[in-house]
């Protein structure tokens, strides 16, 4: 049996004292007793590494054990890598925010949720604006309702001291779902663009006929008009 250098982690060979474990493989797998399958592990020259103790039997393979751990550490590596950093970012509003300030910050609130970040956004009371808490509440609400598509509410608006607080967050991290109206703007911009190259395409054939798409066709049809020009 080779040494477990993370800490018996996993059992392995003979650490494994249940009467049948259910080995897995390519093939597939298959429930047999466990002095058996450390017979099979014995002669293709492997380990029995239980990879599933609580699986009613434990399930196992048949690997070599340093190259298994090397698998796990590998693919943690790389689950690691494929994780989102996600981070808190701030918008504030004051209670009387204008339409310009507001579509400003709700353009980049949109950004941080595609991203996968979480949103704190929060209207700062100066003062005797206090008095403005309700407007203020409503300013949220709407700033939550106009992201609906990007994140999910994780805290509705509350007051802490001089502030107000709302929490959102991505509904999928770094991807943003589009709304059906958002998508059919989309397809109908590209119906147009294909729609106008097409035009364009026929009108350069009505205009240079057959040499309309050759390459230098502009510079052969100069020389055909001057050719003509001198039969005239």
């Amino acid at each position: 049996m080779k040494n477990d250098k993370k800490g018996n982690q996993y059992r392995v060979n003979e650490q494994i004292r249940v009467r049948e474990v259910r080995i897995v493989g390519e093939d597939g797998s298959t429930v047999v007793p466990t002095r058996q399958a450390l017979d099979m592990a014995r002669e293709q020259g492997v380990d029995l590494v239980e990879i599933s103790p609580n699986a009613n039997p434990p399930v196992c393979r048949l690997i070599d054990y340093s190259k298994f751990l090397y698998q796990q550490k590998k693919r943690a590596k790389e689950m690691k890598q494929k994780q989102v950093k996600q981070e808190i970012k701030e918008i504030r509003f004051g209670p009387q925010t204008d339409e310009h300030d507001y579509n400003f910050k709700l353009k980049h609130a949109k950004e941080f949720l595609e991203e996968g970040n979480k949103v704190r956004a929060y209207v700062f009371f100066r003062g005797r604006s206090i008095l403005f808490k309700e407007q203020g509440e409503v300013l949220l609400l709407r700033f939550a309702n106009d992201l609906e598509e990007y994140g999910k509410v994780e805290q509705m608006p509350s007051l802490e001291g001089k502030k107000m607080f709302l929490y959102l967050s991505p509904k999928k991290a770094g991807v943003a779902k589009k709304s059906q109206q958002k998508r059919d703007r989309e397809r109908d911009e590209a119906e147009a663009k294909a729609e106008e190259a097409r035009q364009a395409e026929n009108d350069a054939a009505a205009k240079g006929g057959i040499f309309a798409n050759v390459k230098g066709g502009d510079e052969i049809l100069a020389k055909l008009s001057k050719v003509d020009d001198q039969t005239d």
